[in-house]
């Protein structure tokens, strides 16, 4: 694993200059082209503002911020998830004729995915003051759940993107899936509304369930973080690393013959 990490890291310009370019290319051809990484969630803010507070009508003070919290750290996750299906298939090309360590496609993918979710923070903040939701102290801890979240986010994409060479109906399967764990993830309600056990069950088996309740303590509440649901939740992201490490080392031998 060490070693792999070495040969990784002696890839770091190329990793660099691929990110870099996947920013680039994200909203290429479109007339407002990078400006759109600050409009999205601009647009999506405005739709929650008006549509979701009378539809749902949950009693919760604040409720697009307590909402948007919790949707931007979801959609850094589905980016990743649903993106990595084709990052081998995709860049076939590249994998059969030019040798690199291959796990820097998922690396660069899920890097793109953390500067477009830091950008997008510098829409929430401001949006946080306007909703008369003071920033605390505790957002010191946002780089650490954030950091963690990216680890998740890396672990599942190497999987992700090895499995799909494989067995090429799994990206369709992802956006079946993705869609069942957004309503077992609580992000448009309080997960203090479902009984203890399946809180804990959530918790367990869902590791975005507890990246969301972190991102809003320090976030929309205020508060610190519930530590053991932070160390429980890095823990979780390392060892779905790990995993990811493990699969993606062991298919790889294959890419070429079966690409």
């Amino acid at each position: 694993m060490i070693d792999r990490i070495k040969e990784i890291l002696k890839f770091k310009e190329m990793i660099k200059s691929f990110t870099v370019r996947e920013l680039k290319t994200r909203y290429k051809g479109s007339f407002l082209g990078f400006l759109w990484t600050f409009l999205n969630p601009l647009l999506q803010l405005l739709v929650y503002s008006l549509i979701f507070p009378f539809i749902l009508r949950i009693n919760e003070k604040n409720y697009t911020m307590f909402l948007f919290v919790a949707l931007v750290p979801w959609g850094f996750f589905t980016n990743s998830v649903q993106g990595a299906a084709n990052l081998i298939i995709g860049n076939s090309n590249l994998v059969t004729k030019v040798y690199f360590p291959r796990e820097v496609l998922p690396i660069v993918h899920t890097m793109s995915g953390l500067f477009n979710t830091i950008f997008t923070y510098m829409i929430v903040f401001p949006m946080l003051l306007l909703f008369k939701i003071p920033l605390t102290i505790h957002l010191i801890w946002l780089p650490i759940i954030l950091f963690g979240q990216t680890i998740l986010n890396l672990g599942f994409s190497l999987m992700i993107s090895s499995f799909n060479v494989f067995f090429r109906d799994l990206e369709y399967l992802i956006s079946v899936g993705l869609m069942a764990l957004y309503f077992m993830t609580p992000i448009m309600y309080n997960p203090d509304i479902l009984p203890k056990t399946v809180q804990k069950i959530l918790i367990i088996f869902n590791p975005m369930t507890g990246y969301v309740i972190l991102y809003r303590d320090v976030m929309y509440y205020g508060v610190e973080p519930r530590y053991r649901l932070l160390l429980y939740s890095l823990g979780l992201s390392v060892f779905i690393l790990f995993l990811g490490c493990f699969v993606f080392q062991n298919l790889q031998k294959k890419f070429a013959e079966i690409l």
